[in-house]
């Protein structure tokens, strides 16, 4: 049955529909959901309805709502109470998308389609691109954070970083919605003058994007193997301190011992952990827990500035009593007053067990900060973290892609979000405590982990495939404002001719 081409409420309904159908399967493929597979077909509704069925004055009304209800599943719940910025984003970034999208059907309509996979491929991932400048957001939201539980599958981040496995993701999406279009087309024509889709180039695009699929996953296959380096056992400490200040130095202590009776060399402690700076506040009873205990301890502290500005830090305090350096939160929240005069250094400490480094919290979002680390060699990086409940079950999860990325391992040890975990260089989840309504009794999160190895492309290239996307962002708004010249340059010629 044809809808009727004039009816443009019933044409908007509809699309909206598709469009919300998106934003649902997006939200679904997310943690804590965890149905993954989703994020292969997700966008397919929200193209149908932005380049078929909504009206063309507002067919961006359908990106705008699946990425802005998307948002709004999986930002608001995080940023609940963060304050009238963060619980308006989804629907400022909804507004942007409207915006930024509201001449693409015009563009594939003059182009007739040819660069419709290419174009939203990289247009997305350009995007995400730049989101990883911005300090508020890092790679929060990146579409291929919902395969972090499926190590098999992730394996070529290490060659073409977490950017590479979203331009994949996108690609296939895109594929599929072109032969999601060129089917309405053969059932459906509501506007006549939309270009007919030639069968011979959507068939081509569905079968170049799957078999991009096919050789990932065979590559990543490949490349998916049990380490053979030495091993270490580490522990991350995990404990719901409760209200503010958060410092639980005796019950961290209670832990560190219960973790040392398990054999385990290297203990890491939460991000704010303990107030004051342990190489110089309590200094002699840190180093008697680090030589009763025989373990090199990972101490994340604050020392308070000033009223409103305090020194986010960890240091890494050795069984012998020597404190081996100092690491500044190297994304800090800027708005929270955080900051450290040893920012923008990333040490690499040399020790009998391997060679570790650490990050901290917000810093393991970002793909700069743990790559700078594990170029100066670490083998083990370790990530004392202060999350809030709302973050626990997605949080963690994007140190897999860290890990996979540099071929390090990683362990994080967390104090009110409850979310701690050890990764391997390979992204499997050797051990994890995910508790979002806390843990008062506290937990050591334990696993003999194997030392990574920094062989990676990730690591000597960076985020290159990222750079590429970004590249084809800008190549086709340039494209855009040429092909709309030539379009009116055709008309004008048209008119004078007759």
């Amino acid at each position: 049955m044809d809808l009727p081409k004039k009816n443009v409420w019933l044409r908007a309904g509809i699309g909206i529909f598709l469009a919300i159908c998106s934003a649902v399967l997006l939200t679904l493929s997310f943690p804590p959901y965890d149905f993954w597979p989703l994020i292969w077909v997700a966008f397919i509704p929200m193209l149908v309805a932005q380049f078929r069925i909504m009206p063309r004055k507002v067919s961006s009304l359908a990106s705008a709502i699946a990425i802005g209800g998307w948002l709004g599943g999986y930002l608001t719940p995080i940023f609940a109470g963060s304050g009238l910025y963060m619980a308006w984003l989804p629907l400022l970034i909804a507004g942007i998308s409207y915006l930024a999208d509201s001449g693409v059907r015009a563009l594939h309509e003059r182009t007739g389609y040819r660069w419709f996979v290419p174009y939203g491929a990289l247009n997305w991932v350009g995007f995400e691109m730049i989101r990883g400048f911005i300090p508020i957001m890092g790679t929060w939201g990146f579409v291929a954070n919902t395969l972090y539980s499926q190590p098999w599958l992730i394996q070529p981040v290490s060659l073409f970083s977490i950017f590479g496995l979203g331009l994949l993701i996108m690609a296939v999406n895109y594929g599929l919605g072109l032969g999601a279009l060129y089917l309405f087309d053969r059932r459906w024509r509501l506007d006549p003058d939309t270009p007919l889709l030639a069968r011979r180039s959507v068939r081509s695009w569905i079968l170049g994007v799957l078999a991009a699929l096919l050789l990932w996953t065979g590559l990543s296959l490949a490349l998916f193997r049990t380490p053979t380096t030495p091993t270490v056992r580490v522990a991350a400490l995990h404990y719901d301190a409760g209200a503010p200040p958060w410092s639980a130095v005796d019950k961290f202590s209670e832990l560190t011992r219960q973790a040392a009776q398990a054999e385990a060399r290297i203990i890491v402690w939460p991000e704010v952990a303990i107030e004051g700076d342990p190489q110089v506040t309590n200094t002699a009873e840190f180093r008697r827990l680090a030589a009763e205990t025989d373990a090199y301890l990972a101490l994340g502290y604050v020392v308070p500035v000033t009223e409103r500005v305090w020194r986010n830090e960890a240091t890494v305090l050795s069984p012998d009593g020597q404190f081996l350096g100092v690491f500044g939160k190297d994304h800090p929240v800027v708005f929270a007053g955080e900051t450290s005069p040893t920012r923008g250094t990333y040490p690499v400490y040399e020790t009998p067990l391997g060679r570790i480094g650490t990050i901290i919290c917000y810093d393991l979002d970002f793909t700069d900060t743990a790559r700078k680390i594990t170029r100066n060699g670490a083998q083990l990086i370790l990530v004392p973290s202060h999350d809030w409940p709302q973050i626990a079950t997605k949080h963690y999860t994007h140190l897999v892609f860290r890990a996979v990325e540099n071929r390090v391992s990683l362990a994080k040890a967390d104090n009110s979000g409850n979310d701690s975990a050890i990764i391997d260089p390979y992204g499997r989840i050797l051990a994890s405590a995910v508790t979002p309504g806390g843990d008062r009794n506290g937990q050591v999160v334990m696993a003999d982990v194997p030392l990574g190895t920094g062989d990676s492309l990730v690591v000597r290239l960076g985020d290159w495939m990222g750079w590429i996307a970004l590249a084809g962002m800008v190549f086709f708004i340039i494209y855009d404002f040429v092909t709309k010249a030539r379009a009116k340059r055709s008309i004008a010629f048209g008119e004078s001719s007759k």
